[in-house]
């Protein structure tokens, strides 16, 4: 019988919403009405200084039913570059690692190979640059790091790609070796206009139903709307 996985992507906007207010027990309100089992998330940590973890680890523990992946880059940041993979209690984290991409701007890729429900998976969590040039060299390095662990295990990337073009040069990448989905769009929250938010999964992963997460909360809670996916495999 085929596993059903819910996986989503959501750039947080360092937990700052449309009100200008920062409020990480928004966030994590938000995640529990999307309640997938993987999340990606962009723009986790502050941007300048020590990086905090806008969301408070004690929060996340108590107040939701996810567990950060362990990236370990600094002590107070659950992310890389903002990159961060959140996974719901009882999911395995067999291993992680952190990806060095060419960029303009400060850039980088998580990602983890994650044991959920009897099914091996490898998940990309990224936010790539303004550039579409920059992005075009980012989708490559990591389209060619995630076709070899797509040879080994189902394979599913996400996040904020800042792509508001339907064709561009990271779609033409990412598409040599992954379905792209289209969720919807999902940016600016209150009139969502771009599509910047996407999954991307191998031909292990059957999609079943993807769309962008709409709800009075989400509006309000960060620039974007969370766009989720459910696929089955097995």
């Amino acid at each position: 019988m085929a596993r059903r996985i819910t996986v989503a992507s959501y750039n947080i906007h360092k937990g700052v919403g449309t009100d200008r207010k920062r409020n990480p027990a928004r966030i994590l309100h938000v995640l529990g009405e999307i309640d997938a089992d993987i999340v990606c998330l962009q723009e986790a940590d502050l941007r300048f200084g020590t990086r905090e973890s806008v969301l408070p680890r004690f929060l996340i523990e108590h107040h939701s039913d996810y567990i950060p992946v362990p990236l370990d880059v600094q002590h107070d940041s659950m992310g890389w570059h903002g990159n961060a993979i959140l996974v719901k209690q009882g999911i395995a984290i067999e291993s992680h690692d952190i990806i060095h991409i060419p960029c303009l701007e400060p850039r980088g890729v998580v990602t983890a190979t994650l044991m959920i429900g009897g099914v091996s998976l490898s998940v990309f969590g990224m936010h790539l640059d303004l550039s579409g040039l920059w992005r075009a060299r980012q989708a490559r390095v990591i389209a060619a790091l995630a076709a070899a662990a797509r040879s080994q295990r189902p394979t599913v990337l996400m996040g904020d790609l800042n792509e508001w073009r339907t064709v561009a040069g990271c779609f033409r990448e990412f598409g040599r070796h992954f379905a792209l989905l289209d969720p919807g769009p999902s940016f600016p929250s209150q009139r969502p206009l771009g599509r910047l938010d996407r999954i991307m999964h191998c031909n292990r992963l059957t999609v079943t139903d993807c769309g962008v997460h709409r709800s009075v909360l989400a509006s309000a809670a960060s620039d974007h709307l969370p766009v989720w996916a459910e696929f089955a495999v097995g």
